[in-house]
């Protein structure tokens, strides 16, 4: 009788041991990470943050206009097409003409301190970002210019390393590591790559297309992703998503996440939340973004990868 007695208080003992143990039920707290896995995650966010903070980064943008059929006038008037604040440029520096063809001249101001590719400005169409050969820079004071082609339409994007929006950078905010938002899904590829509409934050939707559809296994819930490539064979899937933490926690636009399309015969995709970025759109008012479609929306709340910016 004596030892059943005893038995009672040690088996409560036991107990409220058990609930005073650390665990990853404690106190909410994240399960421990693994050191390696940890390095991997904080050095590809090391090199996310140096690429935004760069000369040629999102946040030295100062201006994105679309450039209209004619003239564009280019300074720090207010009424220019592309207005620039920078020091020591002029009302009017330049002007963007576009010419029925679609080329694009640049035509400076006697005495503006504008250049391309460093040498006085010619009589010569520039060269776009995108034709897949070196672009031309147009330089008016410290502000570097390039032109962008999207969707029919010539862009004109101007960089300028001082940027205030740079200089006032607060770095980037990011949930705890946390293994349980590092997933393994299948890809189910279309027979064939379907057409899409993708809305954007500035502008009209714009067209994409889509491999295929990965299922994953994600807070107890099954879902599924549709992710976009570009060229159809692009092996690199980018996702577009939402979920329950956008508009508070995270930025209400949603997020990015990249991952690597399987190879032929398999279909195993991993799906890191844990680098999942903010679109160049929370970052910069000079930046068009694609938006999270209603299918890419999690009804769960993904507390992983990068939060809203701060100041936001």
């Amino acid at each position: 009788m004596a030892a059943r007695v005893l038995q009672r208080p040690m088996r409560r003992a036991a107990a409220v041991l058990l609930l005073l143990a650390p665990g990853p039920l404690a106190c909410g707290r994240t399960p421990a990470v693994d050191p390696a896995y940890r390095a991997e995650v904080e050095a590809a966010r090391a090199r996310r943050l140096s690429e935004l903070t760069a000369d040629d980064g999102w946040l030295t943008l100062v201006a994105r206009e679309i450039l209209r059929p004619g003239e564009n006038a280019v300074g720090s008037d207010r009424s220019s097409a592309v207005v620039l604040e920078a020091p020591g440029i002029p009302p009017r520096a330049c002007s963007f003409d576009v010419r029925s063809d679609g080329t694009v001249v640049v035509r400076a101001e006697p005495g503006a301190p504008v250049a391309v590719n460093g040498a006085p400005p010619a009589a010569v169409p520039l060269v776009p970002e995108n034709e897949g050969r070196t672009h031309d820079v147009v330089t008016v004071g410290r502000v570097r210019i390039t032109l962008l082609e999207m969707d029919g339409r010539v862009l004109a994007r101007a960089r300028d390393p001082e940027s205030p929006r740079r200089k006032r950078f607060e770095g980037l905010r990011y949930f705890p590591i946390d293994t349980a938002f590092r997933v393994e899904g299948l890809y189910e590829p279309y027979e064939a790559p379907r057409e899409v509409e993708v809305p954007s934050s500035r502008g009209p939707a714009r067209r994409a297309l889509a491999p295929g559809v990965v299922r994953f296994t994600l807070a107890g819930r099954d879902h599924a992703l549709e992710p976009t490539v570009e060229p159809p064979d692009e092996d690199d899937l980018f996702f577009v998503f939402s979920d329950a933490t956008a508009g508070t926690e995270s930025y209400g636009g949603g997020r990015f996440l990249h991952a690597r399309r399987p190879k032929a015969g398999r279909s195993k995709v991993v799906l890191d939340f844990n680098l999942a970025e903010n679109p160049p759109c929370a970052l910069t008012p000079f930046a068009s973004c694609p938006m999270a479609l209603p299918r890419n929306t999690l009804p769960v709340k993904v507390a992983a990868g990068e939060k809203v910016p701060a100041g936001h």
